[in-house]
């Protein structure tokens, strides 16, 4: 096996998994600047040189903790349609930030990015992953005919996500299907409208 790479389900893959599940429950409890790489070393059981070793910044930490669970909970589907592709995938980010987990970590994080740079790099670079991942629907509603050719998928994921994070965020009302299926319908008929051209 090549040195530093793990096998699946081994020492490594566990301490990874205890590492990220502390990371994001460190963020959900406390500000960014009271989290460090030893707090989370601690509320996840392992050494602190554990972590020091794969990961040398919080801040690294963090941005792939925090992608590692985009990644696992929120789906990026190929339904064979746009409508159902963004609905599932609204859905996904709806049942994210409805959870008491999720709704605690985005408030946190996103009120340490008002006064942090760090964690302002951090969520740019989170946001950049998530959206080259899910930039692939709207490629393929492109080669389907579904929606203009000139679609650029960032505004589609904006106005898809903006009503969500509304109500978690400005309004705190309860987030549920429903709202994640209007979101959904709304960002796929302005796109089909052409509002989403690409500049």
């Amino acid at each position: 096996m090549t040195p530093g790479t793990a096998r699946p389900g081994g020492r490594t893959a566990r301490n990874t998994a205890a590492v990220f599940v502390a990371t994001l429950d460190e963020i959900a409890v406390r500000p960014y600047d009271e989290i460090s790489i030893e707090s989370i070393a601690t509320r996840a059981g392992v050494h602190k040189t554990t972590v020091y070793r794969r990961w040398r910044t919080k801040a690294d930490l963090v941005s792939q903790a925090l992608a590692a669970a985009a990644e696992s909970l929120i789906e990026v589907p190929d339904t064979g349609t746009v409508d159902t592709d963004l609905r599932v995938l609204c859905r996904s980010v709806q049942a994210m930030l409805a959870s008491p987990r999720g709704a605690a970590t985005t408030r946190s994080v996103l009120a340490g990015a008002a006064a942090s740079a760090e964690i302002r790099s951090v969520m740019a670079e989170f946001w950049a992953t998530r959206l080259s991942a899910i930039a692939v629907i709207v490629d393929r509603a492109i080669a389907r005919g579904e929606v203009p050719a000139d679609t650029a998928p960032g505004p589609v994921m904006n106005a898809m996500a903006a009503p969500l994070y509304y109500r978690l965020l400005v309004t705190a009302e309860p987030l549920t299907p429903a709202d994640a299926d209007r979101a959904a319908a709304a960002a796929l008929a302005a796109a089909r409208a052409g509002v989403f051209a690409a500049e």
